[in-house]
């Protein structure tokens, strides 16, 4: 089975559809697929809801989808840092649910495996629960939440080999691995595709089975706030 194709383009094709549930990995601006997302724009495709821990900044991961108003709806756990982000949403031009972020992970990887609810402590009692099934274990309250399952899952690795086995470089680990395994058909962008069995075994994230198609590319690995402290003395 051909997992590897020429570009994110190629990649996409046959895949996008309007009105459909992407989920895409990334922490803040860290291990973000930058190239499918730029492809996404570019396919023209709309009515879109992504389940992502954020939406990037204004110019850059969804933030460059919103601008083309090709979002619909934002499954989300931080929502700050995006100017165009807030004006949508307080408009009224953009859907939000809000999920905590230890929650959207979890939402993510019950998809994966299947699993169509589960119940957490988190949430209770504040305005996350509202309108969601309350249940009591051990005395104690727990909310419902749904698994989320995907039309199409964008992550972005360091290195994979043909066959799609992962592995993901520091704190681009965080939502890349669910949000991987909650798609129906999952496209991988990497900085370096190496031959089968290159790969350490015990050193792999994510195994292949879940990865149906992967590109290489160069990366622009963009800092969302960079802070520097002036020299002593200078």
């Amino acid at each position: 089975m051909k997992k590897v194709y020429g570009s994110a383009a190629e990649a996409l094709d046959g895949v996008l559809t309007d009105g459909m549930l992407i989920a895409s990995g990334g922490f803040g601006l860290c291990g973000i697929p930058e190239l499918l997302l730029a492809a996404i724009r570019d396919s023209g495709v709309k009515d879109l809801t992504f389940a992502s821990n954020n939406a990037g900044v204004d110019d850059f991961g969804i933030g460059i989808l919103l601008q083309t108003k090709q979002v619909k709806k934002m499954i989300s756990s931080y929502v700050g840092e995006n100017k165009e982000f807030m004006r949508q949403y307080l408009s009224g031009e953009l859907e939000l649910e809000f999920a905590p972020q230890g929650t959207l992970a979890e939402r993510m990887r019950a998809g994966g495996c299947g699993i169509p609810g589960f119940y957490t402590k988190t949430g209770v009692g504040t305005q996350i629960a509202e309108g969601k099934e309350v249940k009591a274990f051990g005395g104690e309250d727990y909310i419902l939440e749904e698994g989320i399952f995907a039309d199409l899952a964008i992550v972005k690795a360091w290195k994979a080999d043909d066959t799609g086995n992962l592995i993901f470089r520091k704190t681009a680990r965080n939502f890349n691995p669910p949000a991987a395994m909650c798609g129906k058909v999952c496209i991988v962008e990497v900085e370096e595709i190496v031959p089968r069995g290159a790969l350490d075994g015990d050193a792999i994230h994510l195994p292949g089975i879940y990865v149906h198609r992967i590109i290489q590319g160069d990366h622009e690995k963009r800092i969302e706030q960079r802070t520097v402290r002036q020299k002593e003395g200078a």
